[in-house]
């Protein structure tokens, strides 16, 4: 009888305990819901004055009361990602230009050349001819071969058709799933700044900490194999190596790229990322050199290629990755568990490119040639202008001026105000001259800004008229 009674008691206490639990979880979860009904609450109403800012209808009673209900957390991975400053102004200026205001977009990182005829028949006669079916999750046989014939040719690299070239929609994807296949929570990612505004956030997307060392101009925006050395940790997965460089258009040399490579080759579990999208598009005297052909370097790194730069066919979506069979088949796996194989039209579109010729045959040589020429008037005029500081790209079509001596305490505008930093400078510049450029700070350099010279020559004279007439010193005063 001691025992049932003892029991019972036992019984009663653990019931409390379990209308206490009960108790405790629904004054949290009545905590969380009206902490969430005021975040809504605020997003509404900030939603109903931009909806009526835009002309667009408010959202209506019924559905706010659904939001309600409605739990909004998202993965805190998302959450942390920072927006593209060069889609968000290259949007921006494409909107303003859609409502009648004359603004120049310098800002898109996107050749303004049509792509060549013969690959657009190509994609036209692949649509006429049905090619038009889902194609194989790593692309179609044919342009995975002749890719592989490009890097052999070009590039001196030897991968297999069959299991080491990964085709994708665009070069972008191809590092998105190179560092999400060899990248995890607890790795470090090397990132030379300035760099793409993309690579940080993709390393976060993957659970990686991008770790950002700082490049000058005085050592031309290139990582030193002395810089490389000094930031390596245990915890070092991947370097990330843009060459030619978005955005400074900087160019590793042959000997400076053996220097890096001789520290990659003292750190086992280093691998790199080759990003040369922008191969083709390189001026004499700088060549460009793939960091895979150097000794010992193939089995660490990722090459990652496409066809939007040079080409022109940034539309057409399209790009690839090539790297040992481990690595490849890993991207792949993501690949097809995501967006499976690229559009087979553009497929039919990409061997026509690679049949152009060596290095894109003369179609990408006069684009080049016409970049080359955009190049330095636009840095003729820029080194005219008092308070900037430049040094002529050898690759790509940007430059990438330092603008340091425009900026800071005691520079001011008329009829805008303080103007401290590139940022305001770029707003400045947008909402005075009309023209849209990219602030430094979303390439790891806030002393600079990125200008796009992929425009015609018109196009360029009037943007810098109007750049010069914004920071003629009887309107714009630096300290």
């Amino acid at each position: 009888r001691d025992c049932i009674e003892q029991m019972a008691a036992l019984a009663a206490t653990a019931a409390c305990f379990s209308r206490l639990t009960l108790v405790l979880h629904a004054a949290a979860a009545s905590k969380k819901h009206d902490a969430r009904f005021a975040v809504n609450s605020r997003r509404r109403r900030r939603g109903a004055v931009v909806a009526a800012k835009a002309g667009r209808p408010a959202v209506s009673a019924a559905e706010a009361a659904v939001e309600l209900e409605v739990d909004q957390t998202l993965n805190p991975r998302v959450a942390s990602l920072r927006p593209s400053k060069t889609m968000v102004l290259t949007d921006l200026a494409r909107s303003m230009k859609e409502a009648g205001q004359d603004v120049i977009g310098l800002a898109a990182g996107e050749p303004d050349f049509d792509t060549p005829a013969a690959i657009v028949a190509a994609g036209c006669d692949a649509i006429k001819g049905g090619f038009t079916r889902y194609s194989p999750n790593t692309g179609t046989a044919a342009l995975r071969a002749a890719v592989s014939a490009k890097l052999l040719e070009e590039n001196g690299l030897q991968y297999s058709p069959a299991d080491e070239v990964v085709l994708s929609n665009g070069a972008k994807q191809s590092v998105a799933q190179g560092i999400m296949a060899v990248c995890g929570p607890g790795d470090e990612v090397i990132i030379p700044a300035p760099y793409w505004v993309s690579y940080p956030e993709m390393c976060r997307l993957a659970g990686a900490d991008p770790k950002i060392i700082t490049t000058t101009a005085d050592d031309r925006f290139l990582l030193t194999a002395d810089k490389l050395r000094a930031c390596l940790t245990p915890k070092s997965r991947l370097l990330i190596l843009c060459t030619p460089s978005n955005p400074s258009g900087a160019v590793y040399s042959k000997e400076e790229l053996e220097a890096v490579a001789e520290v990659v080759a003292e750190h086992p579990r280093l691998l790199v990322l080759a990003d040369e999208i922008y191969e083709h598009i390189i001026y004499p005297p700088a060549v460009h050199y793939s960091f895979a052909a150097l000794p010992g370097m193939r089995a660490r790194t990722l090459v990652v290629n496409g066809f939007s730069k040079a080409f022109a066919m940034t539309g057409w979506r399209l790009g690839y990755l090539a790297a040992p069979a481990h690595f490849a088949k890993a991207a792949a796996s993501i690949q097809s568990q995501t967006t499976s194989g690229p559009s087979s039209i553009s497929q039919q579109a990409g061997l026509a490119a690679l049949a152009l010729g060596k290095n894109g045959g003369e179609p990408v040589a006069t684009m080049c040639a016409a970049f080359e020429k955009r190049r330095d008037y636009v840095v003729g005029r820029l080194k005219a202008i008092e308070g900037i500081k430049l040094a002529s790209p050898a690759g790509a079509f940007y430059v990438f001026p330092d603008v340091s001596g425009l900026v800071g305490h005691g520079c001011h505008a008329k009829d805008f105000g303080p103007v401290l930093d590139a940022d305001e400078l770029c707003r400045y510049l947008l909402e005075v001259a009309q023209v849209a450029l990219v602030p430094g700070s979303a390439f790891g350099n806030p002393e600079c800004l990125r200008i796009s010279y992929a425009a015609s020559d018109d196009t360029l004279k009037e943007a810098l008229d109007r750049i010069e007439r914004a920071l003629d010193p009887e309107v714009y005063t630096v300290a």
